[in-house]
């Protein structure tokens, strides 16, 4: 049961990871908490920065790789990672065993981003890498330069 009560969110699958809200703080403007499934080796988001929101990592179990400008940790159950408004930040899952997290957004971007880009992930071949900038723009996350 989420915080308020009500049974969580349907799963929202983009590619392998799934996405669970628990509290989606869109429609308060406020802070949200998903919980996130990263199988092994899974593809995963490019790095990214937030313009609007700061983010927080807690891992429940397996260990998730966290980059946060440039500084690599490997999380473990119990530790969190943070990463700050404009910070460029990136994620992964290395390991053998799936990692899950609880992760919370203040103020949150909420799940219908979630549902957006699982839409163009999900399209099969290879994503169309402008309309995925599309909806990270619209949504006030901007991708970090390529390398």
């Amino acid at each position: 049961m989420t915080p308020n009560g009500a049974p969580p969110g349907e799963p929202i699958i983009i590619g392998q990871l799934q996405i669970r809200y628990l509290i989606d703080g869109t429609a308060t403007g406020g802070m949200g908490i998903f919980e996130l499934t990263v199988p092994p080796n899974s593809p995963v988001p490019p790095p990214h920065s937030h313009t609007l929101n700061e983010e927080c990592v807690y891992v429940l179990e397996g260990v998730l790789r966290c980059s946060v400008d440039g500084i690599v940790r490997d999380l473990t159950p119990g530790e969190c990672g943070v990463s700050p408004r404009g910070s460029v930040h990136h994620f992964s899952n290395p390991y053998t065993d799936t990692a899950r997290a609880l992760v919370v957004l203040t103020p949150d971007i909420g799940a219908q981003y979630f549902r957006d880009v699982g839409t163009i992930i999900n399209a099969g071949g290879p994503p169309d890498r402008d309309k995925l900038i599309g909806v990270m723009s619209r949504y006030g996350l901007v991708p970090a330069p390529l390398p």
